[in-house]
């Protein structure tokens, strides 16, 4: 299902993971849960990975991860401030120490002058520590595509996160 360079890498995520007592969750949008997938595509990933949530309408945001509704109403659903809540709630809502969200726009539809297709915004937050987010403009991919890079990019905010030497996620 993955290409095998993809699931070495989240095979050596996990590992480390494990090494140093770190568990996993992720909350989807835009990816539909292909992060978790990829996850759970190691033998023995449940030793790491925690749980994933697949929130794709602005309900299950609030509802699965408490999302404020003042948040997606004033920056969106595919906005730094929702990816940055969605990866805290992944935090609150389960018993990971890492947690990484994506939310964005994979078209062919759905795009606007302001948040085009291919606008996806990620987050990655570790409990105690800090939290990161970064936006991708992946451009006018296929649809496949934009969901498998933001895939790739997840999985490398999890590898920066689960590297304890990693400044950027601490308080």
């Amino acid at each position: 299902m993955f290409a095998s360079l993809l699931v070495d890498r989240a095979a050596a995520l996990e590992a480390r993971c494990r090494d140093l007592g770190l568990k996993l969750a992720a909350a989807e949008s835009c990816t539909g849960g292909l992060l978790s997938a990829l996850l759970t595509e190691i033998p023995g990933s449940s030793a790491v990975f925690e749980r994933g949530f697949v929130v794709y309408s602005n309900e299950a945001k609030e509802e699965m991860l408490g999302v404020a509704d003042e948040v997606l109403a004033e920056h969106g659903a595919v906005s730094d401030a929702t990816a940055r809540a969605m990866a805290l709630g992944a935090l609150a809502h389960s018993d990971a120490d890492i947690a990484v969200s994506i939310t964005g726009i994979a078209g062919p539809d759905g795009g606007t002058a302001a948040k085009p297709v291919g606008l996806v915004h990620f987050a990655c937050a570790r409990r105690g520590g800090g939290t990161v987010a970064l936006e991708r403009r992946f451009g006018a991919l296929s649809r496949s595509a934009i969901r498998l890079a933001s895939v790739e990019t997840a999985l490398g905010l999890l590898e920066a996160a689960a590297n304890e030497n990693q400044p950027s996620l601490r308080p």
